[in-house]
């Protein structure tokens, strides 16, 4: 009897213990998924810039050699991970671009941008509209060494495939320039027929803007109360400065594969100096170029 009880105690301790590794088995493959994101990583250097500020929350990330990068232009100094929001899942990845990449992808678009347009619902072609007052070009996807390595560079950090992007399109802002709120998600058929829904947006700031030019997020879930150096526009709700080299990912569908309309979001009028951005819309399945 004694010898029954002691391997029941036994088979119990057995138990717990394969329990404990599973867990930290567990654990362990969580972590890793999220240093891969980039929502967490190890500290480099000094705690300097870990702090956070307001509501955002900033995490560094590892410093990742040019080599195995496929030798992008130029070089990026320090890169990290600001978290802007849950609602729209929102993140500033701090000087995702070169300043030499940036004004490559300027002088690139600059002889080809024309006065940029929406796209229509019913058709899925091009339309004038007053809710976008900027000028812009597309770069095909692909187009050049430097442009594909953006492109695989935003595939790593988005874990979304290149082969999922639309082209790149490069605007510009002048002054009073702006695009009103709206969604980058479609709500008809027609244009879904290609790659399914939009499910990420990466809009990279190719410039820095004076004054003005903000992206907002109006409908934005959280406390947004820093409001330094923003303009009239950029303080109704969650607002993301232009900054030389930052871009800027955020979700249009949630997990669970819904569209999300606290993705709304718009481009603030700008009121001193010039805007120049690089956008990158992805999709649930493969698009075709």
């Amino acid at each position: 009897m004694a010898k029954a009880r002691g391997n029941r105690h036994q088979g119990k301790r057995s138990s717990t213990v394969v329990l404990v590794l599973s867990m930290l088995l567990m654990l362990s493959v969580v972590l890793l998924m999220l240093l891969g994101l980039g929502i967490l990583s190890l500290p480099i250097g000094s705690d300097e810039g870990l702090s956070a500020i307001g509501d955002h929350i900033k995490l560094k990330r590892l410093k990742i050699d040019a080599k195995n990068e496929g030798n992008g232009l130029g070089e990026r100094t320090e890169q990290w991970t600001e978290i802007l929001s849950w609602e729209p899942r929102a993140f500033l990845y701090h000087n995702f671009l070169s300043k030499e990449e940036c004004e490559y992808l300027i002088n690139l678009a600059r002889p080809h941008m024309v006065k940029s347009t929406v796209v229509d619902s019913k058709t899925g072609k091009s339309k004038d509209s007053r809710v976008r007052t900027s000028s812009g070009t597309f770069l095909r996807r692909g187009r050049d060494k430097v442009i594909r390595n953006i492109e695989n560079r935003i595939a790593d950090y988005t874990f979304i495939p290149a082969e999922h992007g639309e082209g790149l399109q490069i605007l510009h802002y002048e002054v009073g320039q702006k695009y009103e709120p709206h969604y980058d998600y479609f709500i008809d058929e027609f244009n879904t027929k290609n790659g399914g829904q939009r499910i990420a947006t990466v809009l990279m700031y190719l410039s820095d803007v004076e004054e003005g030019g903000e992206t907002i997020f109006p409908a934005a879930k959280g406390n947004f109360s820093s409001s330094l150096g923003l303009s009239e526009c950029g303080k109704k709700g969650l607002a993301v400065k232009p900054r030389m080299g930052d871009a800027l990912l955020f979700w249009s569908m949630r997990p669970d594969a819904s569209l999300d309309p606290s993705s709304l979001h718009g481009g603030c009028p700008v009121i001193k100096g010039n805007k120049w951005s690089s956008t990158k819309w992805m999709h649930v399945g493969e698009y075709r170029v």
